[in-house]
């Protein structure tokens, strides 16, 4: 997707990107760096769900005919011993998964997911926990796609076991959590795979990539309820800049290939939410084209739909409330100022509150994409990102 944006802007032959597209897939299994499916693969060894070290082991690894028969052993071993998810999902191990992913530089969507998981288990959890615990919890992965390592390269490290020794070492994580095997997260970290000998894909704890971890939570005017963006060290953490405002993904994208978005600008794309979208598409083609035509560095995107776990530079995602809800960000206009500033937690419109106030007054929501069917049934009954996007049970 960067190579198509090279390519929009003439940085790039058709012939290249071509090579680019036929060597983009060289094998089986999920994209190597710390994206979504690595990220939540990473997770499930944390939080307790899944054996340590089954999900490092790369998808072509022999190894991964032994966690088969692993899995299957303890599979009829929780059956023996009735052990429910809802046992392992404590608390405790949420803390722990959120910490796992600062520590990683994880995906966005592991909020997304981690809130719906702990909405169906039935714990608390709240946007601000994300930002407390990561703020709270060093970077030591250098993956993809702010570092230069794939989960290849972590497994080489000695996987999961690794991480979660720097973690329990620094007691940044709950080693007393139970886990799928029975044992203790501190007692599978101590029996995984040893830390291979001058691995440097797995920092130590006295020289962190970066002191926090990569989940920041923004407030301001622009998203009263909460956005996400990931910080994993090389980002800008200010931008200023007029708005420029698409009601889709399509709209942007076509504007960004077409070379109109300037320097500086601020991409704000709307009516992408669990509601309008509907379902929250990830705009890893917009992100990584905006990244190849060389604006990764002066402009920055605001979306309530979501981002790849890819995406990488100024991005902010699960904008709350969405625009279908008559968020904030439904109210913003070509030009528009708008404020950035990780540091301070802000994303602000520099509107006038009574102005962006009679905006929405003024606003009426656009006809749903879907009128029936499963997805419009979707979008009348899901709830906000910042509630992890689940279900919701209409009142009989």
């Amino acid at each position: 997707f960067e190579a198509i944006g090279a390519n929009a802007a003439g940085k790039m032959s058709d012939a290249e990107l071509l090579e680019i597209e036929n060597a983009a897939c060289p094998g089986a299994g999920a994209c190597g760096g710390q994206y979504t499916a690595n990220t939540m693969a990473t997770v499930m060894e944390i939080i307790g769900l899944a054996p340590m070290g089954t999900a490092s082991p790369p998808a072509v690894d022999p190894r991964k005919g032994d966690a088969a028969v692993r899995c299957g052993e303890i599979v009829m071993d929780v059956l023996r011993r009735d052990l429910k998810p809802r046992d392992i999902l404590t608390r405790a191990a949420f803390d722990n998964a959120i910490a796992c992913v600062a520590t990683t530089g994880g995906s966005t969507n592991a909020v997304l997911h981690l809130m719906a998981l702990a909405k169906e288990a039935g714990v608390e959890l709240a946007l601000d926990d994300f930002d407390r615990i990561s703020a709270r919890t060093p970077l030591i992965a250098d993956l993809m796609p702010g570092g230069k390592y794939t989960a290849v390269e972590v497994d080489r490290a000695g996987g999961m076991g690794v991480i979660a020794r720097r973690l329990l070492e620094g007691n940044f994580v709950d080693g007393s959590a139970i886990t799928v095997t029975g044992r203790t997260l501190a007692e599978e970290a101590e029996s995984a795979a040893a830390e291979t000998e001058g691995q440097d894909a797995i920092h130590p704890l006295s020289a962190p990539l970066k002191p926090t971890g990569g989940l920041v939570i923004l407030r301001g005017s622009l998203a009263p309820e909460g956005a996400v963006v990931k910080m994993a060290g090389h980002e800008r953490t200010y931008h200023k800049g007029p708005a420029r405002v698409f009601d889709s993904e399509e709209d942007a994208m076509a504007a960004v290939t077409a070379r109109q978005i300037q320097a500086g600008d601020v991409v704000i794309i709307r009516y992408e939410g669990p509601r309008g979208g509907p379902g929250m598409r990830e705009m890893l083609g917009v992100t990584a084209a905006i990244v190849g035509e060389g604006l990764g560095e002066s402009v920055a995107m605001v979306t309530d739909g979501r981002f790849s776990g890819a995406t990488r530079g100024l991005m902010m995602g699960h904008v709350t409330p969405e625009a279908a809800r008559g968020g904030p960000i439904a109210a913003v206009r070509d030009g528009d100022e708008i404020e950035i500033d990780t540091d301070a937690r802000r994303i602000d419109l520099l509107v006038p509150a009574e102005e962006v106030q009679a905006r929405l007054r003024a606003w009426s929501p656009p006809a749903p994409r879907y009128a029936g069917g499963v997805f419009g049934r979707y979008a009348a009954l899901v709830s906000s990102a910042s509630e992890g996007a689940v279900l919701v049970t209409p009142a009989l």
